[in-house]
């Protein structure tokens, strides 16, 4: 009898354990999608969230702050809504922007949510370039652009703005800007940009596959561009220069050559030099995809910004769109084995290294732009400046500024390609010491003895700012990792 119940007893154990065991395993289901037909053309998230309102819900967690201390250079902003002020963190750049709005303030980007909320609080300086600055920011860009031509550059800002609908005035990047209504599909919905983009490059959109596709929809706005203008400083146009460049190569140096060859993308006049000037916005996709190791290796950036996450018993892609410190290193363990602190401190070694040259390469460029302005003041005194020795100087603090600006506006602080962020940087640096040795030597030519440490006056540029210098927070200067910023 014992041994009949015992053996029962193992038997409904077994059966137990088995079944539960079948549970575990068994992957989690996509969500599924609800009978509900999305219009052509409907722009409101709401509308497409009751088909995949798990999606939806994920999407309006960017309204969220994230948990402070995640990350240690990229903080975002906690519960009191602190944003991090990069001329603060940064003083370098107080000096280099000077002229423009982002000399006045230049924040640590939010999340989605907060993309035209963040345009329309920010400086008036930075919203001349009328309804263009909308183009990466708000779902109802490519309609615009299309029902109003050219009109959609040149009028204010605010007043293309105003046609969107009051209540969608301050939407950012919906469902609309990545996904086809009828199947979800991947679509490239900013034509007038990408897609021109794409096809100076030689490559057909409607060719990529599914997974260049998942980098491809953030691209539409994670790369720097150029605003065209005209004779009265008019915006007429937008582009992203890549012409010269092939998908997989978009070299610093093409970008360059590209907008130091074109007079009208030259948006703003740098006070410290009288120089008009390009600029390079946040080229994630342009750094991420120059060859670099997780590129080669068939990443996309939905693969780590947006990685599959489980809500209940469904296998959903994340549409919190975010860092992946943010999250732990989820996505990261999804193919490596080591554990996520290992992980997180070889992201952060990776950072300090690019934060340590960055700090180098910007002081040197801002000793530069200071001795250029000496040279400047000594021909308004009547003095003659060796004309080669200032051409040739001039020459290379372009080329150091703008590779500058590239990394600082790039915003993986060097992740996304460790060793293409420290060639840059450190051609940065060469340029702006061989820029340097010319001045110094055009400068003793003409007479005027130069200090061995150039004065930068950092308190003018950063009290220059009023009542905009740390509005939101008190940020402080970040160091560098490495010590040697006491050097400069």
């Amino acid at each position: 009898m014992d041994r009949k119940i015992s053996s029962f007893l193992f038997l409904f154990v077994f059966v137990i354990s088995a079944l539960f065991l079948s549970y575990s395993c068994t992957p989690p289901k996509t969500e599924p999608v609800r009978p509900v037909k999305i219009a052509d053309g409907d722009i409101d998230p709401a509308n497409w969230g009751k088909a995949f309102p798990i999606h939806y819900d994920l999407w309006k967690k960017t309204e969220e702050p994230t948990e402070a201390g995640k990350s240690k250079y990229k903080r975002g902003f906690d519960t009191d809504k602190i944003i991090y002020d990069k001329l603060s963190e940064f003083p370098f750049l107080s000096l280099l922007f000077n002229g423009w709005g982002f000399g006045i303030e230049y924040n640590e980007p939010r999340g989605h949510a907060y993309m035209v909320i963040d345009q329309i609080d920010i400086d008036a300086g930075r919203i001349k370039a009328g309804g263009v600055c909308l183009t990466c920011k708000s779902p109802y860009a490519t309609k615009l652009e299309k029902e109003m031509g050219i009109d959609y550059y040149k009028m204010p800002f605010k007043e293309v703005l105003a046609k969107i609908p009051e209540q969608f005035q301050k939407l950012g990047v919906a469902c609309i800007d990545c996904h086809n209504n009828k199947d979800m599909s991947l679509n490239i919905s900013r034509g007038f940009t990408l897609n021109a983009a794409l096809k100076d490059m030689g490559v057909d959109s409607g060719k990529l596959t599914r997974q260049e596709m998942r980098s491809a929809v953030c691209a539409q706005c994670h790369v720097t561009y150029n605003i065209i203008k005209d004779q009265e400083m008019k915006s007429v146009g937008i582009y992203f220069p890549w012409q010269g460049s092939t998908m997989g190569k978009i070299s610093i140096e093409n970008i360059v050559k590209r907008v130091r060859s074109d007079p009208s993308v030259l948006e703003w006049k740098q006070n410290v030099t009288g120089y008009k000037m390009p600029f390079i916005r946040h080229p994630e996709y342009e750094l991420f995809s120059y060859n670099s190791v997780h590129y080669k290796a068939g990443a996309a950036c939905a693969d780590c910004h947006m990685p599959y996450t489980k809500v209940g018993t469904y296998k959903v892609s994340n549409h919190r769109v975010t860092s992946p410190l943010k999250t732990d290193l989820r996505a990261c363990v999804q193919c490596h084995s080591e554990s996520p602190e290992w992980l997180r401190a070889q992201v952060e070694s990776i950072q300090d290294r690019t934060v340590s040259l960055m700090i180098r390469s910007g002081y040197a460029t801002a000793t530069v732009a200071k001795l250029l302005e000496k040279v400047h003041t000594t021909q308004a005194a009547g003095k003659t400046i060796d004309t080669p020795l200032y051409d040739k100087a001039k020459d290379y603090y372009m080329e150091a500024f703008l590779r500058l600006n590239f990394i600082g506006a790039e915003n993986s602080v060097g992740f996304h390609n460790p060793a293409e962020a420290l060639r840059v940087l450190g051609d940065s640096l060469a340029f702006a010491g061989k820029s340097e040795a010319l001045l110094r030597q055009a400068l003793a030519k003409a007479g005027v003895d130069v200090p061995i440490k150039v004065d930068l006056e950092m308190n003018k540029y950063i009290e220059g700012r009023g009542e905009k210098k740390l509005k939101f927070n008190p940020s402080v200067e970040i160091k560098d990792p490495f010590g040697v910023q006491e050097r400069f």
